[in-house]
């Protein structure tokens, strides 16, 4: 089981590279890997098991985060129509995107960031993923909304990128142009 003292956190090299590709058909070892991803964020959602193993709450993790350099990501969370997305993932990647823009008005989180960071981090409103699933399925996701926002957030764990850099140095809280808010 992950927890917490898995989590890499901020600082740690690893974060800041660029994950391998993960070969395909993905090995016994990757595929559990990535069950235990998706499980830490089911747990870390469940009140009693994340206060019994002290875990923060999380909707997704990148393999970079428990100090894999390769492209595997799970995503667990609801969207604003109290849909579920559960997504267990080998070599994502946007292959195609909205011009329009969002960001969250209380910014994003990360497990591996152990602090508030201020400022509205500016993401695509709509994404569409190519991905292989848990099975060696190739899977094509079109996500909007906090979804879309969740998988660009892992997207960039696996390219050494932090939510933080998206951030405007000079006005944390400036809209960005054309921008809207996520409700």
């Amino acid at each position: 089981m992950i927890t917490m003292d898995d989590i890499i956190r901020e600082g740690n090299p690893i974060l800041r590279e660029v994950a391998d590709e993960v070969p395909l058909p993905p090995s016994e070892e990757d595929r559990a890997t990535l069950k235990k991803m998706l499980e830490f964020l089911i747990n870390s959602q469940d009140e009693e098991i994340a206060s019994k193993y002290n875990l923060r709450a999380g909707i997704g993790l990148a393999a970079p985060q428990i100090g894999l350099k390769k492209r595997m990501i799970a995503l667990y969370l609801t969207d604003e129509k109290d849909q579920l997305h559960e997504y267990a993932l080998f070599n994502p990647r946007i292959i195609s995107h909205s011009v329009e823009e969002t960001y969250l008005e209380g910014g994003e989180g990360c497990l591996s960031v152990d602090r508030e960071v201020p400022g509205y981090v500016p993401r695509y409103s709509r994404v569409k993923v190519k991905a292989v699933d848990i099975n060696n399925k190739e899977v094509t996701l079109k996500l909007r909304g906090l979804p879309a926002i969740a998988i660009q957030h892992e997207i960039d764990h696996l390219n050494g990128v932090m939510f933080y850099d998206r951030i405007n140095t000079e006005d944390p809280f400036k809209i960005p142009d054309g921008a809207t808010l996520l409700d």
